[in-house]
């Protein structure tokens, strides 16, 4: 799913406009970023009964990687390289445990076009991650890509800051109908995600606003 890109303008809040959906909403300025209100607002939960792990199979690229995660993917592929099935370990084989997509972003190999990220394993027809299980079974202290970890927000890097926004999927329509039931915000789904990638001090600001947002 291609990421949603916004010009800001300098407001308290930060004011921005998307260029693809022509909706005006405020952005919240945390140290170096800008965070969608829509984390805050917005009510989600995986439902992999229902979706089946689309996240995993579904897309143009692979899951993006951080700079510091390409040496992780080499740590783990000995690790989780026989819990693959064969067309897994044949695109890893043949593309790399890591290649630059055409934004020019390091990411995961596909199976194909289109279809399932190399490290997909698929247990009772529910897409998972090789890696993530691995971690489970206390094989790795690599939790899988933050990328991937954060799902639905995704963050688009500026030269001064970080975009963070919630990317809305139809796919997804089952986490946000429980998210809703169970009253659980993005954020919130995300406490550990967003505390990985930014940390404990940036999260609790993060609760601050969500606070007097919703008070």
């Amino acid at each position: 799913m291609p990421l949603h890109q916004h010009h800001l303008s300098a407001a308290v809040g930060f004011l921005s406009y998307s260029k693809f959906s022509s909706v005006l909403y405020t952005m919240i300025a945390i140290k170096t970023t800008l965070v969608s209100e829509d984390l805050l607002q917005k009510q989600f939960v995986c439902d992999l009964t229902r979706c089946k792990g689309a996240c995993c199979v579904e897309g143009e690229s692979g899951a993006p990687l951080e700079m510091d995660e390409l040496h992780e993917m080499e740590k783990v592929y000995p690790v989780v390289r026989d819990m693959l099935p064969a067309k897994g370990r044949k695109a890893i084989e043949e593309q790399g445990l890591y290649l630059i997509d055409g934004d020019g972003d390091w990411v995961t190999p596909l199976v194909g076009e289109n279809q399932e990220c190399a490290y997909t394993i698929f247990e009772n027809g529910v897409a998972k991650c090789s890696i993530e299980k691995a971690y489970h079974e206390g094989k790795t202290d690599f939790r899988k890509p933050v990328s991937c970890h954060l799902y639905p927000v995704r963050i688009t890097k500026y030269k001064n800051y970080d975009a963070v926004n919630y990317e809305h999927w139809e796919t997804c329509t089952p986490a946000c109908k429980l998210g809703a039931s169970l009253k659980v915000p993005v954020y919130k789904f995300l406490k550990e995600s967003l505390t990985r990638k930014y940390g404990q001090e940036w999260y609790e600001e993060l609760e601050e606003n969500a606070q007097a947002l919703l008070k």
